[in-house]
């Protein structure tokens, strides 16, 4: 309950002043000559073509060329209007405009309290900013805040973009929003969601969370918390982030992004995973940092640092993996210093095959694997079924495909191998090692099942208990198949999980005090004369007062001029 403080009289001046107690018992007439009616209270001035002013209940109603201002701050138009001294509470409606110095309010009804210094409508309003125009079903202005408070329909028309949302704060000084519930922000290039967000109407730029994501033309990007600036065309995320492909069937996903619209570029870092749909077959890369560049028909894919591969049929490591969308080629390239253990590997199947850098080749039309080629030191080790390792190495390998198995392997120049050879019921014959100039390895069913020697320069068959164990291994032998990738979390196997950023949370809106409020009891807002009835200046989702053109109040005066009259009541 609240009570005005030092109630004034309110002050008035009209050219022409009369009474007509038969139809306005107790009240003064007040009409224009040649200067409008004028009212003065407490710091607001109201200057009008007629008036109704109870002068003992400190309450007139306005008609006409309504003006009421309060100091330099707010100036205020309408075809009608009520205002109560005691409770300093305002009614306008007709054409309502409430001007700021940033901002300009019209709406068909508006309700002005003086003491709370806020105004409110529910029957639609549109707020014209510098930068946007906002629209709304209810509004409510908090003057010492500059700040309004838009709920139901709400949406901000701007002519880069266009955002539609169930609550929104707008602050006039700053051009800042603050979105809550449902909210899209829309423009010709992007489209952003969120059901709590934070948009700077002015720079064009903002911060979302909760259920947030942006709408590219080709993209999609999600994530806890995203920022938007839309002149710089970027955006990032944080935590829990999703870069989806829509044209090329590829996600990227980890808990730090950011996305370059122009260039068409994603970055994406920690715990950094990329999927790519090749045959019906999911094709997942891991690294430290992964980089997406290109125009959807010439996407690339480069994973740095540390980099993983796993599909269901074959698996790597690398320091670097390159993949060019548009031609199918895949690359593990080694980028730091050429130890051993740091050389791009492959798995398929029972083979291991490395070298200082592997080519994977895809048919672009089918999607499925063609060929691969290992460059320098090239080395192929299959498992045995029972003991041991066939081992394979030379300059070069070259592996074809056929139905994403590899089938074929011919290796090049100074070929060296020990191949475990077993008859027909397995058991081992005896071990053999050779030196040729290249050899030709046929495989089924991912096994070794034909070995074709080419320019033989050595080759003996030695039985097992004859060859000794130190000479089972050729020079540069390097099995790692602990290393090896058999399921997509592997992907992950010896990283520590990432630590999340903190995310900034925007507050809730805060929730204010309803707006009609008692004064004293039995106490109008306005006055038992007024238009409106006391059940209307209650709270209530939203109005219905639709404005007539017509003054219902008419105000018959004598056509005849006549001077001034003093009239004491």
């Amino acid at each position: 309950m609240m009570k005005a403080q030092n109630t004034q009289e309110i002050n008035y001046d009209s050219d022409r002043t009369i009474k007509n107690e038969e139809r306005y018992p107790g009240a003064l007439i007040l009409s224009k000559v040649e200067n409008q009616v004028y009212f003065d209270h407490d710091g607001i001035e109201v200057y009008c073509d007629r008036a109704v002013f109870y002068k003992d209940a400190n309450f007139f109603k306005a008609y006409g060329n309504i003006t009421m201002n309060q100091g330099d701050s707010v100036r205020m138009s309408s075809n009608y209007a009520e205002y109560n001294g005691n409770t300093q509470f305002a009614f306008a409606s007709g054409r309502v405009v409430m001007k700021r110095p940033q901002t300009t309010l019209q709406t068909d009804t508006l309700f002005f309290d003086r003491l709370k210094q806020q105004a409110y409508y529910r029957s639609g309003g549109k707020v014209t900013d510098t930068a946007s125009v906002l629209t709304s079903t209810i509004g409510t202005y908090f003057m010492e805040k500059n700040k309004y408070s838009f709920v139901d329909e709400v949406v901000v028309n701007n002519p880069e973009y266009i955002i539609n949302s169930e609550q929104l704060d707008f602050y006039s000084e700053t051009g800042y929003a603050y979105l809550y519930g449902p909210s899209t922000i829309t423009s010709e290039t992007s489209t952003v969601y969120c059901e709590r967000g934070f948009y700077d109407t002015r720079a064009d730029k903002g911060y979302f969370v909760k259920n947030s994501r942006i709408d590219y033309n080709n993209r999609i990007l999600e994530g806890d918390s995203l920022y938007f600036n839309r002149k710089e065309s970027f955006a990032s995320a944080t935590n829990n982030i999703k870069v989806t492909d829509t044209i090329n069937k590829s996600k990227v996903t980890g808990h730090y992004a950011e996305v370059f619209r122009d260039k068409d570029s994603v970055f994406i870092t920690k715990r950094a995973l990329a999927a790519t749909l090749q045959d019906q077959d999911s094709v997942f890369v891991h690294s430290d940092t992964i980089m997406i560049t290109g125009k959807p028909e010439k996407r690339i894919i480069r994973g740095y640092y540390n980099a993983r591969l796993y599909k269901s049929d074959m698996s790597g490591k690398s320091d670097s993996i390159h993949i060019n969308q548009s031609t199918g080629l895949t690359q593990l390239i080694n980028l730091s210093a050429k130890s051993e253990g740091r050389k791009p590997i492959l798995w398929s199947g029972n083979s291991q095959m490395s070298g200082d850098s592997i080519h994977l080749q895809s048919n672009v039309q089918t999607e499925k694997l063609d060929s691969l080629r290992v460059f320098e030191n090239a080395f192929l080790i299959q498992k045995d079924s029972v003991q041991g390792f066939n081992q394979v190495k030379g300059k070069t390998l070259v592996g074809l495909f056929r139905d994403n198995d590899l089938y074929k392997v011919n290796i090049d120049k100074n070929t060296e191998t020990i191949y475990y050879m077993r008859n027909e019921a397995r058991q081992l014959i005896g071990i053999n090692k050779t030196l040729a100039s290249s050899i030709e390895i046929f495989l089924e069913e991912q096994q070794i099942i034909d070995t074709y020697y080419y320019n033989q320069v050595d080759g003996t068959l030695n039985p097992e208990d004859q060859f000794p164990s130190s000479n089972r291994e050729l020079l540069g032998f390097n099995w790692r198949g602990e290393e090896r990738i058999l399921s997509k979390e592997d992907l992950f196997k010896g990283e520590a999980p990432p630590t999340l950023t903190k995310i900034e949370g925007i507050p809730l809106p805060e929730q204010p005090e309803e707006f009609f409020e008692e004064r004293e009891e039995g106490d109008l807002l306005l006055n038992q004369n007024s238009r409106l009835k006391p059940e209307i200046l209650q709270n209530r989702k939203r109005d219905s007062i639709q404005v007539q053109e017509r003054i219902l109040d008419t105000i018959k005066t004598d056509s005849i001029s006549k001077p001034k009259e003093k009239i004491e009541n």
